[in-house]
């Protein structure tokens, strides 16, 4: 039975196709054509790999040697950008990226110490010392690109030739030249910090003999040395001003929201600050102080004896030369009158002289006074407060009372000084309360993550709708009119029973049959319509056939 459905279906379609128009036949085949290519094109478009930017402003150099290494790893890759980037697939940009490196890729077109690799016998000493210089420059180059802020740069030193004589020697120098990213600046610091680092590298090199400049042709180093620094204007000082109003600011805001709420305050601080140094030495004397509370610096006491009847006495020989003996009682105490003397002592009266001499130090004050750099000489604060608002959402100024208790926070929060000059205003105001604008949202579409999902999103739904057309479009009206024949067929040459139901099959050559005479009486119809409404031009068209017979 199935067999029997089959070649029935067979035969209605080719019977359907014999009564087709050659357009017909074309466009037939030409939708057929156009979905199996179609469904290759994007089978192939699906299967095609997402590239990305695997590296960017590339030298020529770099780009045909990174090119030659992806062409031995047999990895696709495209050209963008003029030559100036190379691009591979999304799913292998980290590995190339790491097999490259591996490889020394890309080199950025700086030469480094590995130029040294190659140095050839006999070479002489002046390419010796290029090389040398080379090389240097490209290791300095390389570590300054590994900034995040700079894109390139490039360094050139100019070292002398050491010389012999002392007083002929010369400092080596350098200059840089900085290629910047879009919107990125260099402060004072790292600008500072590429100078040290740039005179750490290169023997006897000082930091002042170091020239920075961007591409813009803007001196980095050396800004203060100008006809602003005889002016005595100082860059570091003037950061250092902002930085001591700022911190007073923050200060008084910071006591005063608790209070207020946020937003309901703001502050301004101008402080004249003191940057001269001084420096004081002061030696200052004392009138002379009492005897006993002064300190004693030196002390010199003399005596002397004077014996005028003393004579020598004692029996010659090796006795009377002997040392006398150790003194039994102090030499200041005096002899007893009317004492023997011993052997080798002389008696008689004498005269005793004594002299002393004090010297007391003298009351001296020395004082050497170094005055701080940046001291506060001066502030001037004010302030403004917003009003507060009542239970029914009105503005009410603040009573005296909160408004001075706000003034003493202030003071106390500046350190108010009033021997120094220091000034406050404090103003109780309504704030003009400003519209926030809205910042428009960004489209689900226009997100960044979201670009790719909308991409594919975007193909599959392109895919979809064609397909949709050369079926629904094309194809199906090709379908109907194939089919159109057999059921005038199947109404002519249907087998009905009593109930008006089918009760037999078509079989293919009676299907053609029924085809052929449906075809034959359409026409017969046809022609005794035209015969009806034109009779001539019937007359004319069988005399024509009786006469070419």
């Amino acid at each position: 039975m199935a067999v029997a459905v089959q070649d029935t279906a067979l035969g209605r379609l080719r019977g359907g196709l014999g009564h087709l128009s050659n357009q017909q036949k074309l466009g037939l085949m030409f939708a057929v054509a156009a979905i199996i290519a179609l469904l290759s094109g994007s089978w192939m478009w699906s299967q095609t790999p997402d590239y990305r930017v695997l590296y960017s402003n590339l030298s020529d150099r770099d780009g045909g040697t990174i090119i030659s290494s992806l062409q031995q790893m047999n990895i696709p890759y495209k050209m963008a950008e003029g030559g100036g980037a190379i691009l591979v697939p999304s799913n292998e940009v980290y590995e190339v990226r790491l097999r490259l490196a591996s490889q020394g890729l890309p080199k950025g077109s700086v030469v480094g110490f590995e130029l040294m690799d190659g140095q050839k016998l006999g070479m002489s000493e002046f390419l010796e010392r290029v090389n040398y210089q080379r090389a240097l420059e490209g290791e300095i180059t390389r570590s300054i690109q590994s900034l995040s802020a700079v894109q390139g740069a490039r360094v050139h030193l100019a070292i002398p030739r050491p010389s012999v004589f002392i007083r002929e020697q010369q400092k080596p120098s350098a200059s840089v030249l900085l290629s910047l990213y879009p919107g990125r600046n260099l402060d004072a610091a790292q600008v500072s910090g590429i100078a040290h680092l740039i005179s750490s590298s290169v023997p006897d090199l000082p930091v002042k003999n170091v020239t920075v400049v961007d591409q813009g042709g803007n001196l980095l180093t050396g800004a203060g040395d100008g006809a602003g620094k005889q002016a005595g204007l100082d860059p570091t000082q003037l950061d250092y001003l902002h930085q001591v109003e700022l911190s007073y600011v923050k200060r008084i805001e910071s006591i005063l929201m608790p209070i207020l709420g946020v937003g309901n305050v703001k502050a301004q601080v101008a402080a004249d600050l003191d940057f001269s140094m001084v420096e004081q030495t002061a030696e200052t004397y004392k009138p002379n102080p009492v005897p006993n509370e002064a300190a004693i610096r030196s002390q010199q006491m003399s005596e002397t004896n004077g014996d005028a009847g003393k004579q020598a006495s004692g029996v010659p020989g090796a006795l009377s030369n002997q040392p006398p003996g150790a003194a039994s009682a102090p030499i200041t105490a005096a002899a007893a009158p009317g004492a023997g003397g011993g052997a080798g002592t002389a008696t008689g009266a004498g005269n005793v002289h004594k002299e002393s001499t004090v010297n007391f130090e003298v009351d001296k004050t020395i004082q050497h006074v170094r005055q701080p750099v940046g001291g506060v000489k001066r502030l001037s604060v004010a302030v403004v407060v917003n009003h507060r608002k009542d239970a029914k959402g009105a503005n009410k100024p603040l009573s005296s009372a909160e408004l001075s208790q706000v003034q003493n926070l202030v003071k106390e929060a500046m350190g108010f000084n009033q021997a120094r000059g220091d000034t406050l205003n404090v103003v109780n105001a309504a704030f003009t309360e400003s519209e926030a604008e809205e910042i428009p949202a960004v489209p689900l579409w226009k997100e960044p993550g979201n670009m790719a999902l909308v991409k594919e999103v975007g193909k599959n739904l392109l895919i979809a709708a064609l397909l949709f057309y050369l079926v629904f479009g094309v194809i199906r009206p090709i379908l109907r009119d194939l089919a159109r024949p057999h059921e005038h067929a199947g109404e002519h040459a249907g087998l009905s029973g009593e109930d008006g139901e089918e009760t037999a099959e078509i079989s293919p050559e009676a299907a053609a049959k029924a085809a052929q005479a449906a075809g034959y009486e359409e026409n017969l119809k046809a022609a005794k319509e035209l015969a009806k409404q034109d009779p001539r031009v019937v007359a004319s068209v069988v005399k024509d056939w009786v006469g070419t017979e």
